[in-house]
């Protein structure tokens, strides 16, 4: 979901076409987050707010002062900071009689606001309570989602790819196996949705492969989905939308099955087998007659030959 950068209004069409030109991307940055304290938060949420933030620390946004505001009635403000920061991704945290211990997750497409989920925090466990060893900071998770509900329901869906966007980090082309230090369990079960932080680590099994052990490290909470706003199908299609370049040229007769092995198919042109050049074997050669009739003679006279030593 690429956000154009910031650019001036232009005056002139060469402008906008050289605008045009320099804002277009191929890839888009890494997604910038800001962290948004309401007018009324409660301890809960504040601590949340910033064990999250440490989380997203590389590409996060931490908004020190409150600010009165409700995502849900009103979103200036929050297309306002997403302009400001250069920032797709947001979390506000509030809280209410009505709504306590609250937390908004949102998206920006265009800085206009897509999607809006609003989660209550049942429970909180800080990582601090937790005396494990911590993950370096910035270090990208391996996110694992668990729940039927995010495979048939549609705003448990949409929930889950809001997740993925907002701790999948930046993009990377390899990662080593002692990289993989930090996983990030979502669950869905019973209507709640379980947010749990682990640190990977492996010891040794007696053989190549190493034995892994989880061990909890925070921030765990316990969220219950409250409110959705969701953008529209189309809406939705298009901020999904990919660049030409990125898109990968097809093949003609190649394709790949269901296990990714890759399958290619061979046009041949008719072959005339009399020109087909093979091993020459003696007993495989065409004679001419004239050689075949002196063979037949001598296959006679070595059988009458035979005969006579028999008879003697």
């Amino acid at each position: 979901m690429g956000l154009p950068s910031l650019h001036r209004k232009p005056k002139t069409q060469r402008a906008k076409r050289a605008l045009e030109k320099r804002d277009a991307k191929i890839t888009e940055n890494t997604k910038k987050c800001t962290f948004i304290r309401g007018g009324n938060t409660s301890e809960t949420v504040t601590r949340a707010l910033k064990e999250l933030y440490i989380l997203k620390k590389t590409s996060g946004i931490m908004m020190q002062r409150k600010n009165m505001m409700r995502p849900f009635e009103d979103r200036s403000q929050l297309e306002h900071f997403a302009k400001k920061n250069d920032s797709s991704l947001f979390l506000f945290g509030s809280h209410s009689k009505k709504r306590p211990h609250n937390l908004v997750f949102g998206r920006m497409f265009d800085f206009q606001v897509l999607d809006m989920v609003e989660l209550g925090i049942d429970k909180f466990t800080s990582m601090y309570e937790i005396k494990n060893a911590k993950c370096m900071s910035g270090t990208k998770p391996c996110l694992v989602f668990s729940g039927d509900l995010f495979e048939t329901e549609h705003e448990y869906k949409r929930l889950k790819n809001l997740m993925i966007d907002f701790f999948r980090g930046p993009v990377v082309p390899n990662i080593r196996l002692a990289g993989l230090e930090h996983v990030i369990s979502i669950t869905a079960i019973n209507g709640k949705v379980l947010f749990r932080s682990y640190r990977v680590s492996m010891k040794k099994s007696g053989s190549k492969t190493p034995r892994v052990e989880l061990q909890d490290i925070g921030p765990s909470m316990d969220l219950v989905l409250r409110r959705c706003h969701l953008a529209s199908l189309d809406l939705y299609k298009q901020s999904m939308k990919k660049p030409k370049q990125l898109k990968p040229k097809k093949k003609k007769n190649i394709k790949h099955d269901v296990f990714g092995t890759k399958l290619g198919r061979i046009h041949m042109e008719s072959q005339d087998l009399d020109k087909l050049q093979i091993r020459k074997v003696k007993a495989l050669k065409r004679q001419k007659p004239s050689d075949v009739k002196k063979d037949a003679e001598v296959g006679v006279e070595t059988k009458k030959a035979k005969t006579d030593d028999a008879a003697r």
